[in-house]
């Protein structure tokens, strides 16, 4: 039987790796005797592909110690990866391949660089390498504005985006976006008008970004007007498109609109985006009972719930009074969909709870979730307390509340009302007497729920 050379062990490598079968592809790469650096590479891209960050770095790391170093793609990746990761020293090192092997003079790495620096915050470095690299790549000056908005720089972004020699429709879109997601909306919207009369066409990621900053401003007539430019110009619609309009028509007081679309939409979805958008919606709309309807519906069509439907499904059975639903679904978020609650979702059974005056079973979820309570938390059961007149978990919860925040008067406040619903006028003094000694500053009441 003839000898397996390196090509053929990497051409099975590749195999694994584009399937995503990284620890089949590991150990065949163990077994290769004399790896290349396509040997290498692959297995890197292999783990870059599944999202095993760190374990691409170390790969990278192992493959230095044998004397290779990484081509011009594998560079890129590497880079990339850095980026995602905030890894700032091993994106360091492969800049000094970078500029060592001559790769530099590629504009696509020039572009990934800047992109890496400016993920890790340093945007000094970014126009440091813009300013070096090659100007007229209109890559680099995309990335160069992307970083700055990323950063939430928005007015340096505006300079280089006004400095620009060309601008094509990614060069727009991240203005736009930029300042939808700084709550500048009628810039977005203006810089998005200047776009359409530059003969710019729009596409999908431009129009997120403007109906995202229509449902900041709350606009009904604005959002039409933009639902139907969005038509007429035949801008496909993706799922991320789908919920951005749904998020619009809620957030601007039109939920039938929301809902229209949505079912008008429905068996076209591929992805959790727009479920989650009708289901807040409904939810901040006070729908109880049509978000369960639609959160049953996911399984229906295959859509499998993630952490932002949990949040909006619990505020629904929260503004609802729906314990026992609100019990199950929360119960079932792990068991059923392997869906990790964070603090949020526990705020929203604290609310849920204490709301329907179960504050012995409020207390005791608070006390039970793997992270530390928060301030939202402990004065949602505060709040409840009050509500319902309960003294003793009143003064727990008030307890914890200074803990995290000594400087802070709003449990104070809320504790000597509980007092004097209760008639416990000395107590209340005393409350009063501390907070004056301290001048405490009054904290606005907080809730778990949001909208």
């Amino acid at each position: 039987m003839p000898e397996v050379n390196v090509v053929s062990w990497n051409v099975m490598l590749n195999g694994y790796a584009k399937e995503g079968l990284v620890e089949m592809a590991r150990e065949l790469f163990e077994r290769i005797p004399d790896k290349d650096v396509i040997s290498w590479g692959t297995m890197i891209d292999g783990y870059i592909l599944m999202n095993c960050l760190h374990e691409a770095l170390v790969m990278h790391r192992a493959m230095l110690r044998t004397g290779l170093a990484p081509n011009e793609i594998l560079v890129v990746n590497l880079v990339s990866a850095c980026g995602r990761l905030n890894a700032m020293g091993d994106g360091l090192q492969l800049h000094g391949i970078v500029v060592k092997k001559g790769f530099d003079c590629y504009n696509f790495i020039q572009t990934t660089i800047i992109h890496f620096y400016a993920a890790c915050g340093m945007m000094d470095l970014a126009c440091l390498q813009f300013e070096v690299g090659v100007k007229d790549h209109l890559e680099s000056w995309n990335a160069l504005v992307s970083g700055f908005i990323k950063n939430g720089m928005m007015d340096p972004a505006r300079k280089i985006f006004e400095e620009m020699p060309e601008r094509d429709v990614f060069s727009w879109s991240s203005m736009i976006s930029g300042y939808a997601q700084t709550d500048q909306s009628r810039m977005a919207l203006e810089l998005f008008h200047k776009m359409v009369a530059s003969g710019i066409k729009p596409n999908e990621v431009t129009m997120v970004g403007v109906f995202s900053a229509i449902a900041s401003m709350g606009s009904l007539q604005a959002g039409r007007w933009a639902h139907e430019y969005m038509f007429n110009e035949s801008i496909p619609l993706n799922d991320n498109l789908r919920a951005s309009l749904i998020d619009m028509y809620s957030k601007c007081g039109s939920i039938d609109s929301a809902l229209q679309f949505f079912n008008q939409n429905r068996d076209k979805t591929f992805s959790v985006c727009p479920w989650n958008a009708i289901i807040c919606g409904l939810a901040s709309h006070g729908h109880a009972s049509m978000c369960l309807e639609v959160f049953s519906g996911m399984q229906r069509y295959n859509i499998k719930p993630n952490a932002i439907t949990f949040i909006g499904v619990l505020s629904a059975c929260c503004h609802a009074g729906l314990v026992e639903p609100g019990r199950r679904i929360f119960k079932i978020m792990k068991s059923v969909y392997n869906v990790e609650p964070d603090i949020k979702h526990y705020g929203c059974m604290v609310d849920l709870l204490g709301r329907a005056g179960l504050l012995e079973e409020a207390e005791e979820m608070l006390r039970s979730m793997p992270m530390k309570a928060d301030i939202v938390i402990w004065g949602t059961l505060l709040a409840a307390c009050r509500t319902h007149g309960n003294v003793h978990i009143g003064e727990r919860a008030a307890d914890g509340l200074a803990g995290l925040a000594p400087s802070h008067g709003g449990g104070k406040v809320l504790l000597s009302n509980i007092y004097a619903d209760a008639g416990r006028w000395e107590d209340v003094s005393l409350v009063r007497r501390v907070m004056q000694s301290r001048r405490m500053e009054r904290m606005p009441g907080c809730s778990g729920v949001v909208g």
